[in-house]
C-alpha cells in the first residue's frame, strides 16, 4: 500500500500483509508528532505528485535492497502530539536488507516528496524546511 490519507494507519494489518514467504525480517517505521514544545503538526501535499514519487521510491527501493514488500503511508491534515505521520512498513529475506531499505524509503522520502509540515507551538507556528540535498 502507498497511500497519503488523512485517517490512522492501522500498522498491525500492513505488518501481518508484509509476511511473505520469503520473508525473514518485517521492518517497521512510524513516525510520531513528538512534544518538542508542539502543539499539533499540519500536514499538506501535493498529493497527486507525491503519490507517484513514493511509488518511485518503493520501486527503487525494492530493486536495490530486495525488498520482498513495502508499505507507505504519510498521513496529511492536522496531527497531535502522539499521532502516526508516516509508517513505513518492509519485508525482505533478511535483517540487513530491510534495515538498509526503510532507510532508503525514508531518507527518500524527506528529499524528494512534496510534503509540507507545519509545527504548530506555543511560542509561534513555523512551516519546517525540506531537506534536499539540491539546498
Amino acid at each position: 500500500m502507498i497511500s497519503i490519507q488523512r485517517e490512522d494507519v492501522d500498522i498491525s494489518r500492513l505488518v501481518q500483509e508484509a509476511k511473505h514467504p520469503g520473508a525473514g525480517a518485517i521492518l517497521v517505521f512510524d513516525g510520531i508528532v513528538r512534544n518538542d514544545d508542539i502543539t499539533e503538526m499540519e500536514l499538506e501535499a501535493y498529493e497527486g505528485v507525491a503519490l507517484r514519487e513514493l511509488e518511485h521510491i518503493a520501486m527503487e527501493a525494492s530493486a536495490q535492497h530486495g525488498l520482498l514488500s513495502v508499505d507507505i503511508v504519510h498521513r496529511i491534515g492536522r496531527l497531535r502530539v502522539g499521532e502516526n505521520i508516516l509508517v513505513i512498513v518492509v519485508s525482505a529475506a533478511h535483517r540487513k536488507e530491510a534495515y538498509d531499505g526503510s532507510r532508503f524509503i525514508l531518507e527518500a522520502i524527506k528529499e524528494k516528496v512534496p510534503i509540507w509540515k507545519k509545527e504548530l507551538r506555543t511560542g509561534g507556528d513555523r512551516w519546517v524546511a525540506g531537506e534536499s540535498k539540491n539546498h
